[in-house]
């Protein structure tokens, strides 16, 4: 696929869902809350990003000291 069409599909896709979540509970009532629930995972993805990035230098850590 070219490259410009890639960038220009993942930016709409993006917008999109910025958007949607933005407006989901105007749309789509208090049962369609997109806001939460990408709130709850990004806080959750930030932690488990942190969590990885610390065992990963522990490994690289570990490693160095072994060779």
């Amino acid at each position: 696929m070219n490259k410009w069409v890639e960038i220009l599909s993942g930016l709409i896709l993006l917008l999109g869902a910025i958007i949607i979540g933005w407006y989901s509970e105007q749309w789509f009532g208090a049962f369609w809350d997109f806001k939460e629930a990408a709130w709850l995972v990004l806080k959750g993805g930030v932690f488990w990003g942190v969590f990885f990035v610390g065992l990963l230098f522990l490994l690289l850590g570990l490693s160095d000291l072994k060779g």
